[in-house]
This record gives C-alpha cells, structure tokens and sequence, in this order.
C-alpha cells in the first residue's frame, strides 16, 4: 500500500472506533431512558429511590462519555491526510525506531497492510513528545531514546 492508502485506512479506523463507541453509548442512554419511564411507585419507596438514583447515576456517567466522544469527533474533524511534508502534525504517520503511530485521536492499535500501528491523541504523552518534530529528531520516552525515521 501507497502513504496515503495506509493513511485513508487509519483514518477509517477511526472514524469506525468513534462510531461504535457513539452506539454503545447511545444504546446505554436508551436503556436509561426507558427505564426512567417504566420505573414505577412501589411499596418500598426506598428501594424504588434507589433504583432511580442508580438510573440517575449511570445517565450521568453516560452523558460524560458520550461528551468526551464528541471531544474526540471535533479533533478527528481537524485531521488532514493531505499535509505530508515537514513536521509532525495532526494526521501524520510517524515511523520510529521502536514503534509505527498515527496522530489522530487515542485509539490504539490498528493493524494496516499487516503493519501495526498506534493511533495516538496529541494529548498523550508520546503524541506531545512527537508534535512538531521532523524526520531524524530524536526525543527521549521513559528512559528509552526514539529516533524519528519517517514522517508521512
């Protein structure tokens, strides 16, 4: 596969790991929601209380999640595979010496072409020592030395 192949199948990656994330946590707000509705006044009212607060609890929590993926869509919203040359930047495939990322959102490994490479949010800390640096930098990551091969 070409540079920009490997870089378009990264980014489908992506874009189909914010999608089942959305769903599940779509799928959590509807159970929630339905419950709410069919959660009726019983006899023991502190044990119906309970349940609503725990219903209460777990739409929150899936609110804030469902927040933190609309972080991540904005920041993939901003990835452009086209910017090849210079520095690392948003969207860049950095070959190292130890290991392959793509600087996009926290994803994790993805298998492309049989390579595996790490799709890595700028925010990380190996994505913060990458930003900005150009082919043959090398940065220092938990007492290892990383030496920049490749930027595409």
């Amino acid at each position: 596969m070409t540079h920009p192949e490997i870089k378009e199948e990264l980014l489908k990656s992506c874009k189909e790991h914010l999608a089942q994330r959305r769903d599940v946590v779509q799928q959590i707000l509807d159970n929630v929601a339905t419950s709410l509705r069919e959660e009726t006044k019983s006899t023991a009212g502190d044990k119906h209380e309970t349940g609503r607060a725990m219903l209460q609890l777990e739409r929150e929590n899936a609110g804030k999640q469902l927040a933190a993926i609309e972080k991540l869509e904005q920041i993939f919203l901003r990835i452009k595979l086209d910017l090849s040359e210079g520095p690392v930047h948003l969207g860049s495939v950095v070959v190292t010496s130890q290991a392959s990322y793509f600087i996009s959102i926290p994803v994790g490994a993805i298998k492309v072409d049989g390579r595996t490479f790490y799709a890595i949010g700028i925010g990380s800390p190996i994505g913060q020592l990458l930003m900005g640096k150009r082919e043959g930098d090398e940065v220092r990551f938990r007492e290892s030395v990383i030496k920049i091969t490749t930027i595409y």
